[in-house]
């Protein structure tokens, strides 16, 4: 008995002794000038197009639609919601929560400013997704980095491709699965429920969409998105209002803390910028990419216009949502108290208005979820390009398995390491073939008349 007792904290010990080194490799400086790096060529190379044409995409992604005959599974409304699902989770609840609670008020403007270079970066990911995609041996239209690394860099590259495509695999039971479930768990744990029966209820409701591929998927994801974002972005609202006064100090304090070095854990300057850019690129994902599987689902044959609505994901998902998490955080004062993760934003909506943590609660149930759903596909369709069709339902029962592991095992702060060392290794053979490609992402953005109202799906 005493043995068992001792097996989870021998367990954890080894993770972490084995994660760490990777950890510091994969999140070190020069990782982080890589992603700063490509959004920063990627937007000047584009001449700051993604940012100024914002409106545009978000009129395309409600022009209405023109089905195209073999031209993708899911419509490109659906495929951001898609995107979306799996990016906005407990990265935007928690994720933010740890960024303030480690690095201080001033990792939001790092968290800011890696989102504005990553509109850019998510923008090139999906054009080249969209160029660059396959039709696989049943039908299904499938792309990403892995494809457009072995297309369009050629077979000397086809390597670099399967070494995305396998941190991929390995990342969405990390950033996808594993975080996603030990947060919902842990919050429910705290109004009584079992963290054994969290895992095996969310089992079973991700079995049941997971199971009908990326048409099931996009469907829950449109039908769910829209309406739990526009929900909690609408009760930070209230929270912030009611703290108005606070407002104008929380954005000094974001501001003059993002340069002072002052991190709330104690630590440098570097830690400041490490936590806002960890956060960010956990919480929008732009290059580790992701979302650009789910793009190229699509329905249609325009590479750029798809580009533009994808970017609307980065957005939607850092600038606003993030952006309010963070000003129920700091108006609140809570970020003061010393919690951290989900408990640090319940901690924040209650101490603003009494009583509203569960909605924290609410919005992690669901957003985790949905990132569940859509991290399953990101994570099949890795799956699929290194051993084949015949691995998807095997896959997706080792998923399910997934589900209720995470769930029940862990400790936040292993779960948060390992899943920031699958990102930063899923995103370094990606951020390679941006650059690579660039000059692809350039010409077809330069080719495109942005001045039609009614460029084709």
């Amino acid at each position: 008995m005493q043995w068992f007792a001792q097996t989870p904290s021998l367990f954890e010990s080894f993770v972490e002794a084995v994660n760490t080194p990777l950890n510091n490799f994969a999140w070190g400086w020069p990782t982080v000038i890589l992603i700063a790096l490509t959004g920063l060529v990627l937007m000047i190379g584009l001449g700051f197009m993604p940012l100024v044409r914002l409106p545009y995409g978000l009129r395309m992604l409600f022009q209405p639609e023109k089905r195209l005959a073999n031209d993708g599974e899911i419509s490109p409304f659906q495929a951001l919601m898609t995107s979306l699902s799996a990016t906005i989770g407990t990265g935007n609840i928690a994720g933010v929560a740890a960024a303030i609670a480690v690095g201080g008020p001033g990792a939001v403007f790092w968290m800011w400013l890696i989102a504005i270079f990553g509109i850019a970066t998510k923008y090139s990911e999906t054009v080249l997704a969209v160029h660059f995609r396959e039709v696989d041996s049943i039908g299904n239209h499938v792309g990403g980095p892995m494809y457009y690394i072995r297309n369009g860099l050629g077979s000397r590259w086809a390597w670099l491709g399967g070494v995305f495509a396998l941190f991929g695999m390995l990342a969405a039971f990390g950033i996808g699965n594993g975080v996603q479930c030990f947060e919902v768990s842990s919050a429910l744990l705290t109004i009584g429920i079992p963290r054994l029966v969290t895992g095996t209820i969310l089992a079973l409701l991700v079995f049941g969409v997971t199971i009908g591929g990326i048409t099931r998927i996009a469907k829950a994801a449109s039908a769910i998105v829209p309406v739990m974002a526009v929900f909690y972005v609408a009760a930070c609202l209230l929270i912030i209002i009611s703290n108005i006064s606070e407002v104008p100090s929380a954005f000094s304090t974001i501001f003059s803390n993002a340069f002072s070095g002052k991190a709330a854990a104690g630590g440098t300057m570097a830690q400041v910028v490490l936590m806002g850019f960890k956060r960010g690129i956990f919480s929008n994902e732009a290059g580790l990419g992701s979302a650009p599987i789910a793009h190229a689902a699509a329905n249609t044959n325009d590479p750029v216009r798809q580009g533009t609505i994808a970017m609307l994901g980065t957005f939607i998902d850092t600038i606003v949502i993030c952006t309010m998490t963070a000003l129920v955080i700091i108006t609140t004062g809570a970020y003061q108290g010393g919690q951290s993760g989900a408990d640090l934003s319940i901690a924040a909506f209650n101490s603003g208005l009494s009583g509203t943590g569960w909605i924290v609660t609410a919005g992690l149930v669901v957003f985790a979820f949905t990132t569940v759903l859509g991290w399953s596909f990101y994570g099949e369709r890795c799956t699929e390009f290194l051993f084949g069709v015949k691995a998807i339902l095997p896959f997706r029962l080792v998923w399910v398995t997934v589900v209720v592991i995470g769930s029940v095992v862990g400790n936040r702060g292993i779960v948060w390491a390992v899943a920031d060392t699958l990102n930063g290794l899923m995103a370094i053979p990606n951020l390679i073939a941006l650059l690579l490609l660039s000059g692809t992402v350039f010409k077809l953005s330069r080719q495109y008349d942005f001045s039609s109202q009614s460029q084709r799906p």
